[in-house]
Formats: structure tokens, C-alpha cells, sequence
């Protein structure tokens, strides 16, 4: 028997279903919850205990099994509450590379009923600073790297650091965190409530202080389901045919890890996700594609997950052909837009890997529309339909909801949604309204239900009063063959008021022309939105740490080498 999206959705959430849609009143306000959502992040972790010996985790020629987690993750939550006095509702910080030990620090600290704060590990002395004094952490575990960043910090706030992987004697105020985990320990018994606060992640932060976006268990724990659910309405829609059936035997579930563990893809659908599926994890030290292929190929990765610049590397290296792919069923991410050309490319390159595209947000602890498959290649510059346990809706300027095709913000409603911004109530209430979160995302849904994302309100390109969407434009630049990476942003223009500019980065051993350039484009779209002024880079456009391409750095930079 075959369904419909819509059928195969409403089978699997009806009520005794297995993703069985109930409506409860969630911190005040009336939300779609699944009945079998576990209690706890703890209670999820604990699952880990069933695979006994079975290998869980590889990074670089370290191997893992689920027993290893388990011990290292009771031991160390013994020593927090223990040692350090940390108590339910403590904030404690992670600080460090995706290394093993970030896995068990925060599977340690939420177990205890504490607040993991997730800081990112680019972040420099007063970057970290900040994080800790906003945060208001007790205890910080980081490496070495990160240490040396933290040392005048650990005096000023009078913390404490427990260092992973220390190689040599410590300062004070710092602890090594083998040291703290001694066989036999236990997890104390710690009551912990579905709606207490579980995590704080901090935006990317393009622009002034960071903010820190924190939800609870429930929160976190209806996006991980909201992910299984999806996958498995995808199963009903199109079962898995005899080869499928022969791969998954082949190919047990296995994700590789390229994006960092602080920000929320790397931490949700990817590494919480494990534990969901009973996946394999792959860590990778640090993104490089050509070690991406080799780790893919020597593990069987059955998901490639990061940013479409990572996918667009994956398949420009010199080293692509040379590796076997062959085990990957689903290559996509999300973080930005991704070019159709992309789409195309995936679908032509690998033997049986799919493309995918979600559109989550910090906010929404990664879950929101997803497009895949034969659907993504339909409509390939969508991000998909929304999961079943979030409502979406598009809104105008003056907060009313707008006809099916017609463009504005996108809001989202949902048990997955933060709870707010962390000591930022003014943010908050301009994010969140009435159970609304503001995404301050452009963009429509059409007649079959497929979100389409135009681009970012503040970074839409406003040229003599047309709405030029980024989004559009970088879509036709990265059709131009020898476009490596592009960057589509507004530069001011006394008689416009802004004008549409790109940066642009070859293929090896290509060049690219701006004539030839804006002409390639005109021919694709209307002519005031062609860029007027294109700027070619030797090197790759400035990112942030989750691999998104920082436009106004790139924009600032160009001005004031211009001395604007």
C-alpha cells in the first residue's frame, strides 16, 4: 500500500499511532506534543546502556564502544554534583573541538538536571569571557587550546575548568578531567522535570553580543522526534525498495560529524540523533574534504550531513573519484540556501546518495521544513514541508497571516521552540509572540505546501524601492561554471539607496570576468537584480564557525578598503 504525504502523516500521528499528536498546554501555551517523547535528555542517554559493547563512536583512529560512553558520562556526573556541587538548574559550560569528550560532557552535565551551555570554541579571551558572565556558568570543560583562552578568565569569575586531553601540568583553578572519572562511579539520583532548562546555545553573532538561546528537555527532545517522525512518514511514502533493503544490511546507520558539536545541527539532528537511531558517529578533527571521503569510504557513512558548502567541496575535490561513496543514502544539511545547480549535482555524483535540505533554526533546535529526494529534485529551491508537530505560518508587516503564495516572514509554533533568549527579555518578546517565533525570514508557501525561504528581511538588497532577495540572485551565480563559491549582498548607492553586489571565489584553475559574469546572470534574471559590482576573491569568502559565509564582513571589508 502506498500514501500520500498527507495520509502517511496522518496514519503514523493518529491516536495509538507511533508517532501518536496530542494538544497540551506547554509553559502556558496550547502545543502539539508526540505521547512518546521521553521524560528527559537523561532518560535518552540512558538508552545508550542497551548496546553494551557495540561501537558507538570513531574519531580519527580512536573507537568507542556505547559501554565507554556510558562510564565516562556516569563518572563525570558523580563528579559534578559531587566534587563541584553542581545542582539542577547550574549552568556549566563546554568549551572545546568536537572531540569524544564533548559528547560525554554533555550527556554528563544534562543527566544531572544542569544547564549545558554550549560556547563556541572560535571564540576568543573576551568572546568566552562573555559567554561565561551571560551565562552565569559554575564549572567550564574545555581542552588545552581553549584553556590558554581561558585563563584570565578563570580567576575573574573564580571558575573552574576541567581540561580534556591534558598533556603536561595544569594552572590553577583547572582540573584534568581524567582525573575525575574513576571506575565504579555512578549518576546521583536526580529528579529532572520534561519543562526544566536543559540547554543554552549561543547564536552565530554576526552583529554585537551573541545571545543565548535556551530551551528545556521537552524542547529538545520533540525536535529529535520530530526528525524520526519524518523519516518515517519518507518510509510510508516511498518504502524501501529490495536494493534499499540490501544497502541498509550492507550499511548500518552511520552519521559523520563536520559540523561543530556548539552549534544545533551538529548537536541535534546529528549527535542526539545517534541515540535516537542507534546510529554510528564519525568525528572528524577538523572540515577537510578530502579526509571527509576518506572517512566516508573506511566507515560506510550512510548520512553526510553539513552546510552546502561542505557538499559542494565533497564533490569539487580532485580526490572524489578516488573514494567510494557508494555506502552514503542522503547527502544534504542546511545552515544557508543551496543552489539547484547543487541539488542537480548531488543527485548526478553519488551512486546512491539523495540530496537534503532542512530548515531549522537555534531557535527551533534545528527541526523545521525538510526536502529530500524526488521532492527536492521537483522543487529544488524549496526547503520542504513542514514536520507534523510544528505549525508554520506567513505573516505581513502588520502580523496578519497573508494567501497561500504571498511573500513575508516566516513564523513557526512548536514543543520544540527555545523558551527564550538567556537574560535578553527584550529579544525574547521580539522573537517569541503568543508561541510564535519570529524567524525574520522572508518567504511564501505554495499550493501543495512546500516553503520556499527568500532570504533574510535584514539582508534583503532594497533597490530603488524593489525587493531584490540574495537567495535568487546567488542561485544564478553558481550556475556560472567556473563560480566556486558566491556572496550576494547590498552595497550603498547614493541615487538607489542600494545596489546589488556579489563576491565571488574561482574553481581551481578557473578565472571569472564581472562583464562576463553580469552578463551570464542578466540572461537568467531581470536586469536590476544583476549585480553592478562584482568582487573576486583568490581565496574562500570569510565563514563563521557553523560554515556560513559571512556577507557583512565581506561588505564591510570591501568598504573600507574603499575607505567608506
Amino acid at each position: 500500500m502506498t500514501f500520500t504525504w498527507e495520509a502517511a502523516a496522518a496514519e503514523l500521528t493518529k491516536p495509538g499511532g507511533e508517532f501518536e499528536l496530542l494538544t497540551e498546554t506547554v509553559l502556558g501555551i496550547e502545543t502539539k506534543v508526540f505521547t512518546r517523547t521521553p521524560n528527559s535528555l537523561r532518560d535518552l542517554f540512558a538508552t545508550a546502556k542497551f548496546h553494551g559493547e557495540a561501537e558507538y563512536l570513531v574519531y580519527e583512529d580512536e573507537r568507542w564502544a556505547y559501554s565507554d560512553l556510558v562510564s565516562q558520562i556516569e563518572q563525570l556526573g558523580h563528579a559534578l554534583v559531587h566534587d563541584f556541587g553542581v545542582k539542577p538548574g547550574d549552568r556549566v559550560a563546554i568549551a572545546m573541538r568536537n572531540y569524544p569528550e564533548w559528547v560525554s560532557s554533555f550527556g554528563a552535565i544534562v543527566s544531572v538536571g544542569a544547564v549545558a551551555v554550549a560556547l563556541n570554541a572560535w571564540w576568543l579571551t573576551d568572546e568566552l569571557d562573555y559567554g561565561i558572565e551571560d551565562s552565569g556558568a559554575l564549572v567550564v570543560i574545555c581542552d588545552e587550546e581553549r584553556l590558554r583562552q581561558l585563563g584570565p578568565v578563570l580567576a575573574k569569575r573564580d571558575l573552574t575548568a576541567i581540561v580534556v586531553r591534558a598533556d603536561g601540568g595544569l594552572p590553577e583553578r583547572a582540573v584534568a578531567f581524567d582525573s575525575l572519572c574513576i571506575e565504579g562511579n555512578t549518576l546521583p539520583d536526580v529528579a529532572i522535570d520534561t519543562d526544566s532548562f536543559a540547554t543554552i546555545l549561543y547564536t552565530s553573532g554576526t552583529t554585537g553580543n551573541p545571545k543565548g538561546a535556551y530551551s528545556t528537555h521537552r524542547a529538545v527532545l520533540s525536535a529529535l522526534v520530530g526528525f524520526a517522525s519524518r523519516g518515517a512518514i519518507a518510509a510510508l511514502v516511498s518504502p524501501p525498495s529490495d536494493e534499499d533493503a540490501v544497502a541498509a544490511a550492507l550499511y548500518p546507520p552511520c552519521f559523520i560529524l563536520c559540523v561543530p558539536l556548539f552549534h544545533v545541527t551538529g548537536l541535534i539532528p546529528v549527535m542526539l540523533g545517534t541515540f535516537v537511531s542507534g546510529a554510528r558517529l564519525v568525528i572528524m578533527y577538523k572540515w577537510q574534504a578530502e579526509r571527509a571521503l576518506e572517512l566516508i569510504e573506511r566507515e560506510r557513512v550512510t548520512q553526510f550531513v553539513g552546510v552546502p558548502t561542505m557538499s559542494w567541496e565533497l564533490l569539487e575535490s580532485p580526490a572524489f573519484d578516488d573514494h567510494d561513496t557508494s555506502s552514503l543514502n542522503s547527502v544534504g544539511g542546511g545552515g544557508a540556501p543551496a543552489p539547484a545547480e547543487l541539488v542537480k549535482r548531488i543527485e548526478d555524483n553519488f551512486e546512491r546518495g539523495r540530496p537534503g535540505i532542512g530548515y531549522g533554526m537555534t531557535e527551533t533546535n534545528a527541526l523545521g521544513p525538510q526536502n529530500s529526494g524526488d521532492d527536492y529534485l521537483a522543487k529544488p529551491t524549496s526547503v520542504g514541508r513542514p514536520p507534523v508537530n510544528m505549525d508554520i505560518k506567513i505573516i505581513d508587516e502588520d502580523g496578519d497571516e497573508v494567501p497561500t503564495g504571498e511573500r513575508g516572514e516566516i513564523c513557526f509554533r512548536g514543543a520544540n521552540l527555545i523558551v527564550g533568549y538567556w537574560n535578553k527579555h527584550e529579544a525574547t518578546s521580539e522573537t517569541l509572540e503568543n508561541g510564535w517565533l519570529r524567524s525574520g525570514d522572508i518567504g511564501y508557501v505554495d499550493d501543495d505546501g512546500f516553503i520556499f525561504v527568500a532570504d533574510r528581511a535584514k539582508d534583503m538588497v532594497i533597490r530603488a524601492g524593489e525587493n531584490i532577495y540574495c537567495a535568487e540572485v546567488e542561485g544564478a551565480v553558481y550556475e556560472h561554471p567556473a563560480v566556486y563559491e558566491a556572496a550576494v549582498f547590498g552595497m550603498p548607492d547614493e541615487r538607489l539607496g542600494e545596489e546589488v553586489a556579489v563576491a565571488v571565489m574561482p574553481k581551481s584553475g578557473m578565472a571569472i570576468d564581472g562583464a562576463d559574469l553580469q552578463r551570464f546572470v542578466g540572461e537568467r534574471l531581470a536586469r536590476f537584480k544583476v549585480p553592478a559590482q562584482v568582487f573576486v576573491f583568490d581565496e574562500q569568502l570569510p565563514r563563521n564557525a557553523s560554515g556560513k559565509i559571512l556577507k557583512r564582513q565581506v561588505r564591510d571589508g570591501i568598504l573600507a578598503s574603499r575607505g567608506g
